[in-house]
Parts: C-alpha cells; sequence; structure tokens
C-alpha cells in the first residue's frame, strides 16, 4: 500500500513539474512572411500579438484574418505537441499502451 502511495505522489509531483514547465514554455508562430506573430505559453493561452502596421489597412482585412487563423492554428498545434510529448513521461510511469 506505501508503495502505491509513494508512487501516487511521484506520479503527482512530476504532473506538476510539467504543469509549470509548460506554463513557462512559449512558442512563437508567424504567418504573411512574418508580418503577423502570435506568441503561445505552454498552456495554449496568447501572450502577445504582434501585426505589422501594414495589415492594419481596410483592404487588407481579409489577409489579416487569414494570417492570424494561420498563426493561431499553428502555435495550438505546437503548444499540444509540446504537452503531449511531456505527458508521455507520466503515462510511461503508468504503462498506458500508445503513448
Amino acid at each position: 500500500m506505501f508503495d502505491k502511495a509513494k508512487q501516487l505522489y511521484d506520479l503527482q509531483k512530476k504532473a506538476r513539474a510539467i504543469q509549470k514547465e509548460l506554463k513557462e514554455t512559449e512558442v512563437e508562430a508567424k504567418a504573411a512572411n512574418g508580418l503577423v506573430t502570435v506568441v503561445f505559453n505552454g498552456e495554449q493561452h496568447i501572450q502577445s500579438i504582434d501585426i505589422d502596421e501594414s495589415l492594419l489597412k481596410p483592404e487588407n482585412k481579409r489577409d489579416l484574418e487569414k494570417a492570424l487563423t494561420q498563426c493561431i492554428a499553428e502555435g495550438i498545434s505546437r503548444v499540444q505537441a509540446i504537452a503531449s510529448e511531456k505527458m508521455k513521461v507520466i503515462a510511461g510511469d503508468l504503462n498506458i499502451p500508445g503513448m
């Protein structure tokens, strides 16, 4: 019984460490030849958005929308991949197949 409790404690400790690490991780996604940049943390929260002034004209509205959509999709995908990779450590300790 003591071994299982220690294993659970160790897994919780690893999970908290990974969560802290993800919170401090930054992922940058760019679109429109670098004119739009979105920075996410590892928890999939947007930290900042930078838009070049040349895109801030009414005639560039669709291009800006497309660039923001691309950045956000890429950033979320990259953050999810990072989180998944880090969670493999815990999944391996739990002997979960497929992780």
